[in-house]
């Protein structure tokens, strides 16, 4: 295993960081049990829950996803050799209706994130959280896929600065030994930054947004800043969805998988995003390594990326994901990646 640092902390993160979002509803705890000590024993350290898993949510199953993480702890002693990371839900619309099964609505204020980190510490079964993240911002921008900004102030809800302080809070109370945020914009992460700088809050130390060949947004901006400011990529998604596994292909839907299952998964699923795939493919056979592996070898090489996060519901597939960090692409693999890219550019932002 490669481990890099997390932002500018001691901590040195896997370069595969374990994804969960699977435990508790296409995964049960004996099999997110078996993921978890297989990866340990390949080296990766860095795993990556969030109070609302598992996905897709619903209230039958919210906080599933930490109770696996929790059960293992307890069962394996081994809280001490992870780096652990969760995230506090916050709105999803202005209706705040999505959600309603969590805290009746959940919002990023300072009673919010009490009561989620609180909870998230008793199902995890930890007294403290490595890494606590804000899932996504408060205020109406771009994410999830959204294109076009559109500036709405009044949407605006609670401030960064309520939330910063509310994260503060935690950091001296040593709940919480670092924060982070996912999902964000280049200007929501100078707000974070700009805030600690004024007010001498704790840094954020990590930016975890949706990262792969179908969507390479975070270049644009994101990836700079990433670098610069010592704000390392967390890349979430990196198989988007795991279409750049290739199986979906020729129109197949296998059973078990998640774009079989689920309808709400859309975002890679495009005729714009299965031409690239399909190019993307080409290069993977013509090279004679495995589409998946290709995809997160490539996020694996890039200089802002701190950690890849791979999710598996089987256990070969996660052994295939953990060993895609010893392939190094080529300059020439590169190139043709970066042909495929201009002709496909972010099909699935």
């Amino acid at each position: 295993m490669k481990y890099r640092s997390l932002g500018n902390t001691e901590l040195q993160l896997s370069l595969i960081g374990l994804g969960t979002m699977t435990w508790g509803e296409q995964n049960d705890l004996q099999q997110a049990c078996e993921q978890m000590d297989y990866a340990v024993s390949r080296g990766v350290n860095f795993f990556d829950v969030a109070e609302m898993y598992p996905v897709p949510p619903r209230a039958e199953t919210v906080g599933a996803t930490e109770s696996c993480v929790g059960e293992w702890f307890s069962q394996s002693g081994k809280r001490a050799e992870v780096i652990l990371a969760t995230k506090v839900t916050g709105r999803a619309d202005q209706n705040n209706s999505a959600f309603s099964h969590i805290r009746g609505g959940p919002r990023l204020s300072r009673d919010h994130i009490r009561r989620a980190i609180e909870d998230s510490l008793e199902r995890l079964q930890t007294d403290y959280i490595d890494l606590y993240q804000v899932h996504w911002p408060e205020r109406a921008t771009n994410f999830f896929g959204a294109r076009g900004y559109e500036h709405n102030p009044q949407a605006d809800g609670i401030s960064i600065e309520e939330t910063h302080r509310a994260l503060e809070e935690l950091v001296t109370e040593g709940l919480v030994r670092h924060i982070g945020i996912s999902n964000e914009t280049p200007w929501g992460i100078m707000e974070y930054l700009r805030l600690s700088a004024t007010y001498d809050l704790p840094r954020v130390m990590s930016i975890q947004n949706a990262y792969n060949l179908l969507n390479r947004q975070f270049e644009i901006g994101l990836a700079e800043m990433a670098i610069r400011e010592q704000v390392g990529l967390l890349a979430y998604s990196p198989m988007a969805f795991g279409v750049l596994s290739g199986k979906y292909l020729n129109g197949q839907r296998p059973s078990g998988a998640r774009l079989t299952l689920y309808n709400r998964f859309t975002r890679y699923d495009s005729p714009q995003s299965t031409a690239a795939t399909e190019a993307y493919a080409e290069i993977a056979e013509n090279w004679g390594i495995s589409l998946a592996q290709m995809s997160l070898a490539f996020i694996c090489q890039q200089d802002f990326v701190t950690s890849c996060l791979i999710g598996a519901t089987s256990m070969q597939q996660l052994k295939e994901n953990i060993d895609a960090v010893d392939l190094i692409l080529s300059p020439q693999i590169l190139d043709e990646i970066e042909a495929v890219h201009s002709c496909y550019t972010d099909p699935a932002p």
